[in-house]
């Protein structure tokens, strides 16, 4: 009989189970090596460095594109001088700290605006090749670094000249908080731009003097570690599977200072969509570096836990070799006796009684091989037919004592040990991080408002609204190139559609506040946000853009953010990064005074706000940031609200709540696979061989005993098998012998 079937697998492989359970609790839910700072904080360090990087990626393609844009249409227009050139590009984008045109012939300025731009770094190899006209970043006299961008103006029968435009590579205008720098750091890991240490040069002591000076070195040291990790390909450096971020992100912990230490999230710009999109910032080597000093996180309670991991991991051993005794005693045994009874009386040994089990299937099929004995001529008073048919329980009852008594420990330990509720303590970093996050994906989505009303404006110029046929080229043109439109038309003063491209067009009416960016739609489906700008020339004409939902809710999605809503003045949502219905209000009662909150004006203007809500044994981490910073889209009334359950955070309490569910789970799985596995290849076996036996001892000589197992059972089957055939020649000599004993018998 091979000893990997039967009984005895599944006995040991549970002791097996238990043991390394037993041993992973101990571990687990013992003294662990907890980081100076939690999980959580580390991972919104790199979430914030990633919406920088996506932040300062955005606003450089953005520069990029506008520039570009501004020279198709200088192009498809007359020839205009250099000044008025420059005097335009500077009314309509604000972006530039300096733009010159020069004559690509001669070499000589035309115009210059701004920023003086040196001319030194103008080669062949920057106007010819495959790189002719890219983007490059080049160091001025004074040690900056700036972005130059070039573009071509070409008129016919006019010499070729060519637009330079230089943007400084700033910190993206986002809302640090109060202890955050964030750097831009190039590939070879110098710091090209700060920000966030402006906030501390104000300081009188030398002790806050010195501290500043440290975190100084911190940012230069992280930033070389950050550039060398950012030089790794995006796909080998994440897990496999992963996704998220397109580009390479991560953490760093640099050193401690007065019980604080130094932490940081870096990312590199990337393309939004690698593979359909090509990104200009992308391909430039920078990345973003967001260093936040953090108070270390105190460990507590080492000797405590460590003594309840024991006891877990003791308790857990205790109920395991219980288990294992109930499975042995009460299955494993009478099996055993079963197999060597049955292979007895198979081998002709009669004399001696079976020995028969107490209960279950094995008591049935032990009186069965007893009866079988005196059948087969063995001394001894035979049992009634009956004996033993009267049981109830069979199996089934160890296998559910066993279950019990495992569940009397995972139930506890999954359900009961290590349960959080509403008093569990959220670093304040988090509701901050939440807070500041917030507040630069509502910095995101009223940049892409703005951005879209602007390109209205500059594609207005290309229209004549006289010509219907060269209009809707136009805007069909428009449509293609930028993905943010769902429709483009043009309307007259009496709100007529004289020209469209894309789905239908909603209503556009003149209102007494003249706002260019609208809301309308409801009861429909999805909101309409509809951004218009002026056609010159036409007076009350005004092309009109509605701005898709599903582009701003793009921007709305960011990991670590939980739920993320754009919504109005009465908080009725407008997108979402979730599934929402039009206008509806916000679910929690805490939200729309958030909201409201945030949009009451305080000093400037309204300011974000971040909340810790305890509602019962949930805490939520809630904040909302207003639109501000300029634009036609400031004057909104907008709020983005995001919201997330707090035990969504990597931070202690919720690990080790984590952690015990695990167990207790990983301990109802060991049950489920070992008790499973007897059930399915010993219980119900065992079941089907006590039906059979009963029956051959009833006198069913007929019916053949296959053993569908190289088991224990399937022993007894053999052996039942064997028994029935010595049943059946005992039955067929006594039917010989009164027909050998009739006189006659046997021939003359």
């Amino acid at each position: 009989m091979p000893l990997l079937g039967g009984i005895r697998p599944p006995i040991a492989v549970l002791c097996v189970l238990i043991l390394a359970l037993a041993g992973l609790t101990a571990k687990v839910l013992g003294p662990g090596a907890d980081s100076v700072v939690p999980e959580a904080v580390l991972t919104s360090q790199q979430h914030f460095a990633e919406d920088g990087a996506i932040a300062l990626r955005a606003s450089i393609d953005e520069r990029v594109t506008d520039l570009e844009r501004t020279a198709t249409v200088l192009n498809a227009g007359a020839p205009a001088e250099p000044e008025k050139v420059l005097s335009d590009l500077g009314a309509a984008y604000q972006k530039w700290t300096g733009t010159t045109i020069l004559d690509l012939e001669s070499g000589d300025v035309l115009a210059a605006r701004g920023e003086r731009i040196p001319l030194a770094w103008l080669d062949d190899d920057v106007l010819t090749g495959d790189q002719a006209l890219a983007p490059r970043m080049v160091r001025l006299e004074t040690g900056d670094v700036r972005l130059m961008t070039m573009v071509v103006l070409d008129w016919k029968n006019q010499p070729q000249q060519l637009l330079i435009a230089s943007n400084s590579l700033t910190v993206p205008d986002v809302s640090l908080g109060e202890f955050r720098t964030m750097s831009v750091v190039a590939r070879d890991g110098e710091v090209l731009a700060t920000a966030g240490f402006e906030q501390s040069e104000a300081l009188n002591s030398d002790k806050q003097r010195e501290e500043l000076t440290f975190l100084r070195k911190q940012m230069s040291q992280l930033s070389d570690r950050a550039a060398e990790k950012t030089e790794q390909n995006p796909v080998s450096a994440k897990e496999p599977g992963s996704r998220g971020y397109p580009g390479v992100s991560g953490t760093l912990l640099g050193d401690d200072y007065n019980g604080r230490v130094t932490t940081a999230g870096y990312a590199s710009l990337a393309s939004s969509d690698p593979e359909d999109k090509k990104s200009v910032a992308a391909g430039l080597g920078l990345a973003v570096v967001a260093m936040l000093p953090v108070v270390q996180q105190q460990g507590a309670g080492g000797a405590d836990r460590e003594l309840f991991g024991l006891v877990a991991a003791g308790a857990l051993v205790v109920l395991g070799l219980l288990a294992a005794a109930v499975l042995w005693g009460r299955v494993q045994r009478p099996l055993l006796r079963l197999f060597l009874e049955s292979r007895r009386l198979a081998r002709g040994d009669v004399t001696r009684p079976v020995d028969v089990p107490r209960w279950g299937e094995a008591a049935r099929v032990g009186t069965a091989l007893e009866r079988l004995r005196g059948q087969l001529g063995g001394p001894g008073h035979e049992p009634d037919a009956g004996a033993g048919r009267g049981t109830r329980f069979g199996t089934g009852v160890p296998l559910a004592l066993t279950a019990v008594l495992l569940l009397l420990w995972c139930v506890p330990v999954g359900l009961l040990l290590n349960r959080t509720d509403g008093s569990v303590s959220v670093p304040a970093t988090m509701v901050n991080d939440q807070r500041d996050r917030t507040d630069l994906v509502a910095d995101r989505v009223r940049r892409a408002l703005n951005e879209a009303q602007t390109d209205l404006v500059s594609t207005a110029r290309l229209i004549d609204a006289d010509d219907a046929a060269r209009t809707e080229q136009v805007l069909g043109d428009t449509l293609r190139e930028h993905t943010r439109y769902q429709a483009l038309y043009v309307v007259d003063d009496a709100g007529a559609v004289v020209a469209r491209a894309g789905d239908d067009p909603h209503a556009w009416r003149d209102q007494k506040d003249g706002a260019l960016v609208r809301v309308s739609g409801e009861g429909e489906k999805k909101p309409v946000i509809q951004a218009g700008a002026p056609v010159p020339d036409h007076q009350g004409t005004t092309l009109v853009g509605e701005v898709r939902i599903e582009f701003i809710n793009s921007l709305l999605t960011r990991p670590g953010l939980g739920e993320v809503r754009v919504v109005d003045a009465d908080a009725r949502t407008l997108a979402a990064n979730d599934g929402f219905l039009a206008f509806e209000k916000l679910s929690e009662d805490a939200l729309p005074d958030l909201v409201r909150a945030a949009s009451v004006q305080v000093g400037a203007g309204p300011v974000e706000n971040g909340l810790l809500i305890r509602d019962g044994g949930d805490v939520t981490v809630a904040a909302a940031a207003p639109f501000s910073g300029g634009g036609i889209a400031s004057d909104l009334g907008w709020t983005v609200v995001s919201w997330q359950n707090a035990d969504h955070f990597e931070i202690t309490a919720y690990e080790r709540e984590d952690r015990s569910v695990l167990a207790g789970l990983l301990g109802l799985a060991a049950i489920v696979v070992c008790l499973g596995w007897i059930h399915l290849v010993v219980a119900r076996p065992l079941r089907a061989l006590a039906v059979s036996a009963e029956q051959l001892a009833d006198g069913d000589l007929k019916t053949v005993h296959y053993p569908r197992y190289q088991d224990e059972v399937g022993a007894v089957v053999r052996s039942l098998e064997l028994i029935r055939q010595q049943l059946q020649a005992r039955r067929q000599s006594e039917a010989r012998r009164p027909a050998e004993s009739r006189p006659g018998a046997g021939g003359r």
